[in-house]
């Protein structure tokens, strides 16, 4: 399965052997590709310097937790509590926003 991973230029371009969990909260947040407009909007409004990693996960844990109050009680991110090896990314995207923002990624 490949799910998306959102990350500036910058942070990617300093990442060294793994995509690690954020301090502080515990796991690598990553989307599905209906969903994944939700975060960069929330995170990267008007942001020209995003990125979109590919991320195969099989044989990685993923738990499919909530998000963040006001989100749908049934919309559920999938969330990594380990490192991602590079290996597992399967692809770099630039990722726009356009006039309204984020939208769903055509991949």
């Amino acid at each position: 399965m490949t799910l998306l991973h959102l990350i500036t230029a910058e942070d990617w371009a300093a990442t060294e052997h793994a995509i690690r969990p954020l301090p502080g909260i515990g796991f690598v947040h990553l989307s599905a590709r209906e969903q994944v407009r939700i975060p960069a909007n929330r995170l990267f409004a008007g942001r020209a310097d995003v990125l979109l990693l590919e991320i195969d996960v099989d044989g990685l844990d993923v738990r499919w937790e909530p998000g963040v109050p006001g989100d749908h009680e049934q919309m559920l991110f999938p969330h990594v509590y380990e490192p991602i090896p590079l290996s597992a990314v399967r692809a770099v995207r630039p990722y726009l926003p356009g006039p309204a923002g984020f939208t769903d990624p055509d991949l």
